[in-house]
This record gives structure tokens, C-alpha cells and sequence, in this order.
């Protein structure tokens, strides 16, 4: 386990090193035959077994794919996420609300789609730190990683990125090293929400609970 955090007490959230071979998760995860590439497969074992490991009652063989390839549980039992990058995956369990969760690499490659995700206002937001720095490749890597937490968290697809979903507010940086983002979620109607984050060697953690 490279973190864990319980964000209440219902609502857990890991994130888990991959550092085991395949074997180690197929003692515990059933193995879906549709994910065929040996590392999408070890990152998907690794993520699913991060449920059970967070609520030990979790069922792994309840879990159903929807249509827009979001996994739930028919009876709702626990609302989930699952994200994973490199060799870390991040899962996020909740008995009382819905969740989004989502894991990123700091790396410069995002920069050649900011203008499909980043409203005028948030490049204006980045443009108060140094371009290229250190500081706002993490911030714009954070803006990323809460857009596909809520993403995640919404289930439903058809969402755009720039539109749909917007930074609404002065951005606050806590003494605890978590980031608090003020969302707007414009889908059908507004909703005000907040996505945590936090900066990590060498990647970025974003979540949503509502």
C-alpha cells in the first residue's frame, strides 16, 4: 500500500504500488478475460484488489460493467472508483455516497490537449504561475485529474471537459498538502461540488465525494 486515507467513516481510499506479478493478484481477484495486454491486466488486478482491501466484505464477483465501462454493484451496496497510471492504481469505496477517483503522471505530454480541457478561465487561472515550472505543470495535471474524477464520479459519459465542467473558485492549498478545488458541474443544470488533491512522487491524486 503506497497510501491510504479514510475520508470518513464510510468512505476509504487507497492507493496501491504494483510491484507484485500477476500471481499475487489472482489469489484474490477473479481474472476478466477481456483485458489482454499483460500490463493493463496487472494494473486492473491491482486496482480490483485495492476493494477488499479497503472494506474486507467488498464483492469482487458482483461487479458489473456498464455501458459507458463504468464497473458498480446492482445492489449499490458500495459506490467505487478505479484509476490507475505506471505502476500505481488508486481505488476509492464509499457505503454512503457517490465517488470519483483519479491518478496521473506529472508529465509535460499534457500540455498538447490543455485546449480540449481548460476553460478561458482556468488557462487564465495557470497563467499566474511560471509556464513549463514545476508548480504549473502539477496545477495543470490537478485541473486534469479532477475533471476525470467528477467524470468518474457522473458515470454517464457525454460530458464535455471544457463546458461541463468548471473551477469556480479561488483555489485553496492546506498546510496538510491537500489542494481544495471549487467545481461547478453544469450537465443538465448547476452543481457545486469539491475535488481534493494532492501532489505525490511522482504523481497527482484527485477525488470527489458528494
Amino acid at each position: 500500500m503506497f497510501y491510504q486515507h479514510n475520508i470518513n467513516l464510510g468512505t476509504k481510499l487507497g492507493i496501491w504500488r504494483i510491484e507484485e506479478t500477476e500471481g499475487f493478484f489472482l489469489e484474490s481477484v477473479p481474472l476478466k478475460k477481456d483485458v489482454s495486454h499483460p500490463y493493463k491486466r496487472l494494473q486492473h488486478l491491482a486496482g480490483r484488489h485495492l476493494l477488499p482491501t479497503l472494506f474486507t466484505d467488498f464483492p469482487l464477483s458482483e461487479i458489473l460493467i456498464a455501458d459507458t465501462r463504468k464497473p458498480f454493484l446492482e445492489d449499490e451496496r458500495y459506490h467505487f472508483s478505479i484509476s490507475h497510471c505506471g505502476n500505481f492504481a488508486a481505488a476509492l469505496v464509499s457505503d454512503t455516497h457517490r465517488v470519483g477517483v483519479d491518478i496521473e503522471l506529472v508529465t509535460p505530454r499534457l500540455y498538447t490537449i490543455t485546449h480540449k480541457f481548460l476553460h478561458e478561465e482556468e488557462q487564465a487561472f495557470l497563467h499566474e504561475w511560471e509556464p513549463m515550472s514545476k508548480l504549473h505543470l502539477e496545477l495543470t495535471t490537478i485541473l486534469w485529474s479532477a475533471k476525470e474524477s467528477i467524470y468518474k464520479w457522473y458515470g454517464n459519459g457525454q460530458l464535455s471537459f471544457r463546458e461541463d465542467m468548471r473551477l469556480s473558485g479561488p483555489v485553496s492549498f492546506g498546510a496538510d498538502n491537500w489542494i481544495r478545488l471549487p467545481f461547478e458541474f453544469r450537465k443538465n443544470g448547476r452543481m457545486d461540488m469539491t475535488v481534493m488533491a494532492r501532489v505525490f512522487d511522482p504523481l497527482v491524486l484527485a477525488w470527489v465525494v458528494t
